[in-house]
């Protein structure tokens, strides 16, 4: 018999929650300090990009979302944070990348409009088992290393479980903060800070349980028709995948894990 979906109380969630996640890198400060720590570079303004109508369905339809998606004059970035390890990263980096390409072409742009774009992991645990703390992944020349692509894609995945080993102290301290939830530098201070303010924001309470409500409603009308306990079989033995589950009920995949 599975377990009953229920989900974190508000007062329980910290940074790395994905709603609280998706709503503190909102603040475009927030934001800002994040993306510079985490690729060293300065950014000269944030932009919350909006996707065109015609891609939207099609990146929400197949159960996944862009936890933020941002914008400066030149690049494009968007920032995931996933709690659970995860096997098919390289897919994910595959198919949010061709969302904002897309997007971009949708509105008008032609090939050579295309912005240099970030794909981020931040990752709670390793989602390789190299224990490295930073995972940059660019395309280039199988028989000359030398030669490069040079498409201006970028993606990264952080391994916020070894922190430890990262030798930057910003980038260090803020892999720490995420995996353990201990502030102990300024920023991470403020990132605290504000996290522990959207707990007191009646429409972020009121957006949460929404979220919330909905898988779970989702999650009953499959029980009553057999399908999620039927996921959950073929998944204990092997044979569905917690991503492939998720998709087939239409319900986010925290739902699924916390059946199991």
């Amino acid at each position: 018999m599975s377990k009953e979906y229920s989900f974190k109380a508000v007062e329980d969630l910290v940074f790395s929650d994905d709603f609280m996640f998706g709503a503190v890198m909102r603040e475009p400060k927030i934001c800002k300090g994040v993306l510079e720590r985490l690729l060293k570079i300065k950014i000269d303004y944030i932009e919350y990009a909006e996707l065109q109508k015609q891609i939207s369905p099609f990146y929400s339809q197949k159960g996944v979302r862009l936890d933020v998606y941002v914008a400066d004059s030149e690049r494009v970035f968007d920032v995931e944070c996933q709690t659970y390890k995860i096997h098919d990263i390289g897919f994910r980096t595959r198919y949010y990348q061709s969302m904002i390409d897309v997007d971009t072409l949708l509105k008008g742009n032609s090939y050579s409009d295309l912005k240099e774009s970030f794909i981020l992991f931040i990752c709670t645990n390793d989602p390789f088992e190299k224990s490295l703390p930073v995972y940059t992944f660019e395309r280039m020349c199988k028989e000359n290393a030398g030669v490069v692509l040079n498409d201006k894609t970028h993606h990264i995945v952080f391994n916020a479980a070894a922190w430890q080993s990262e030798k930057d102290s910003e980038l260090k301290d803020f892999l720490s903060f995420v995996k353990n939830n201990e502030a102990k530098s300024d920023f991470t201070r403020e990132v605290q800070s504000m996290v522990q303010s959207k707990k007191f924001e009646n429409t972020f309470i009121n957006e949460y349980l929404a979220w919330n409500l909905h898988d779970k409603d989702v999650e009953k009308r499959a029980k009553d028709e057999g399908k999620f306990e039927m996921s959950i079989d073929l998944i204990k033995s092997g044979l569905l995948s917690v991503k492939d589950a998720a998709l087939k009920l239409g319900v986010s995949e925290s739902v699924v894990k916390a059946a199991l």
